[in-house]
């Protein structure tokens, strides 16, 4: 793929590289691993993404391969030990976040699959964009607010809109790779 044609947030780091060519964007259709990208996305608030991407196989071995069903019996012991672990973002509040809201995923699992829930808000197919430029991303829309308040009713939180709209677009429910990335056309 054409580095000068890449999206242009993805910058030289090989790591970014790969995850724009080969991850962002791609619609994720699996309810376990979407729980994992919105975890991610929660964690990555006030932070780069690069930070994320470094950082997500100690995420992956500290909460447990991501299961959610693992994390939503976890307590104040878990909590300590995980603020200890120089490895993830130690941030109390994304931790304790990260086990309510794997209890909030399995109410909606076994409710209606967190897959369905989810992609029943685009209709169950990707929302194509045609920006052209960075500057006319949005950094959240009225689907992302919609989501947002939808999933706090639900009892998750870190899922503010932004949030939300990086989960969308991470997850491939929005192809917003730009036009004329490679990528998108992979995508769309």
């Amino acid at each position: 793929m054409s580095k000068d044609n890449r999206c242009g947030w993805v910058g030289q780091d090989p790591l970014y590289i790969e995850y724009h060519d080969t991850e962002w964007g791609v619609p994720e259709y699996n309810s376990r691993a979407l729980w994992k990208k919105l975890t991610l996305e929660a964690f990555q608030a006030g932070l780069s993404w690069i930070t994320i991407l470094k950082k997500r196989e100690n995420f992956r071995k500290a909460f447990a391969g991501f299961d959610p069903n693992v994390i939503a019996d976890w307590g104040a012991d878990q909590v300590e030990n995980l603020l200890q672990d120089s490895g993830i973002i130690r941030h109390r509040g994304k931790i304790e976040a990260t086990i309510g809201n794997a209890k909030a995923w399995q109410n909606i699992e076994n409710a209606q699959g967190f897959d369905h829930f989810l992609w029943r808000y685009v209709d169950h197919k990707p929302i194509i964009n045609a920006w052209a430029s960075l500057s006319e991303v949005p950094a959240q829309t009225p689907l992302s607010q919609q989501i947002s308040r939808d999933l706090k009713a639900a009892g998750f939180k870190f899922c503010g809109p932004t949030i939300v709209y990086a989960f969308l677009q991470a997850s491939g429910m929005v192809n917003d790779h730009l036009v004329g990335c490679p990528a998108r056309e992979l995508r769309g």
